[in-house]
């Protein structure tokens, strides 16, 4: 489970997700360099032809080769969902993940529309099939939103079919077919006026999507003038009244978890809690600008967003630390405490925040200079360190 949305603006693009996982698998955060292509590629279940990448950062399971979420060189953002249709995709061989083709639009699009004609092409050709959790039965097809600086598409799949739609204002996905008829271009198969509602598992309830979808739409309706990252991020931490938590903002303005039991609705937030299910495990919010000269920007948290801290980069860079799982087991292990005694989020927002809303105004100071920039990873880091020591983990 997953939540998704971009908002575009006259001289920039703003992108943010969510991934929901299963609630002990650990995330890692990586900068890859630009490769040379040849030889083969070997994605989670399949191999390929190497055709090349770009220097992208991306947000992936440890156990896998894709990625949930990323941003590459040349500012593409691309994250996926998990969606329900009536085809099975146990019936499938194991061929490329969701996730591979987000990872794959990364290393081969130089922009929107190129990484959507990548992946579609590649979903056509290998198709989609085998585990996305690690040591499960647990297959599944996905939808995309792929942005760059000055629009997006989304993209729904069920097995090889697609269809896509282009934003050119803002948009929200969940863990539900959105499209209906409104679509622009489609697979072999789907005719023009097809309802995609035809695909949509009548056994499958939208309304833990829905909910979400109500939250993070209201975030697009804003309009792109008026919002900034520290409001994206601020909407990732979404606990089902109301965003909070903007980096910046009061550290003692928070709202607590859903109490632990049984899941009704309301407890399916876009900062997902239901330990019977999943836990969202790694946030990223990027910017991404139209405006020559201007830095590439992405944030990146591990864990529940509400318990971690949306570290600045300036993609390819980002902070080595990131990239181990021990890392990710720290903020996991805040998350524990939250979910155990919500009042516990205050305290952990008291010593989190400023030091978050310090690195992004640092961030700030050094977004127009490239060499400062190459320094910053580090010093974001050790700041990061030296408050979980102070938060015991």
């Amino acid at each position: 489970m997953c939540d998704t949305l971009c908002v575009i603006g006259r001289d920039r693009t703003l992108f943010a997700k969510n991934s929901d996982r299963p609630r002990d698998e650990a995330q890692v955060v990586e900068a890859h360099p630009a490769r040379a292509g040849g030889g083969t590629l070997s994605t989670t279940h399949l191999e390929l032809l190497d055709t090349g990448a770009h220097a992208l950062v991306g947000s992936r399971p440890a156990w896998m080769w894709g990625f949930e979420h990323g941003v590459n060189e040349h500012g593409v953002a691309i994250g996926n969902e998990r969606i329900f249709t009536v085809d099975d995709p146990h019936a499938a061989p194991p061929a490329l993940t969701g996730m591979d083709l987000v990872r794959l639009g990364l290393e081969r699009g130089a922009n929107a529309d190129e990484a959507l004609d990548v992946m579609t092409a590649l979903l056509e050709h290998h198709g989609q099939g085998g585990p996305c959790s690690e040591g499960e039965d647990d297959p599944y097809w996905s939808s995309f939103l792929v942005a760059d600086s000055t629009g997006a598409w989304v993209l729904e799949t069920s097995g090889r079919a697609w269809a896509a739609r282009a934003v050119d204002d803002g948009a929200a996905i969940s863990n539900r077919v959105t499209l209906g008829t409104d679509w622009s271009r489609a697979s072999e198969g789907i005719r023009r006026g097809d309802d995609l509602a035809r695909w949509v598992d009548p056994d499958v309830p939208t309304e833990p999507s829905d909910i979400r979808l109500h939250a993070t739409r209201g975030c697009i309706a804003t309009g792109a003038a008026a919002l900034g990252p520290r409001d994206l991020a601020a909407t990732l931490r979404h606990h089902g009244t109301r965003p909070w938590g903007a980096p910046g903002g009061d550290p003692t303005d928070v709202e607590p978890p859903p109490l632990p039991g049984a899941p009704g609705w309301d407890s399916f937030t876009v900062c997902w809690h239901i330990r019977t299910v999943q836990s969202t495990t790694s946030s990223m919010v990027a910017e991404l600008p139209s405006t020559p000269g201007a830095p590439l920007r992405a944030w990146f948290a591990l864990g529940s967003p509400c318990s971690s801290v949306f570290v600045p980069a300036f993609p390819p860079d980002v902070p080595s630390a990131l990239s181990s799982r021990s890392t990710w087991s720290r903020f996991a292990r805040l998350r524990d405490r939250v979910e155990d005694d919500g009042d516990a989020l205050r305290d952990i927002r008291a010593v989190l925040a400023p030091v978050e809303a310090a690195l992004w105004d640092d961030a700030d100071d050094v977004a127009g200079d490239a060499s400062a920039q190459r320094d910053f990873s580090t010093v974001a880091w050790n700041a990061v360190d030296e408050a979980l020591v102070r938060l015991g983990v």
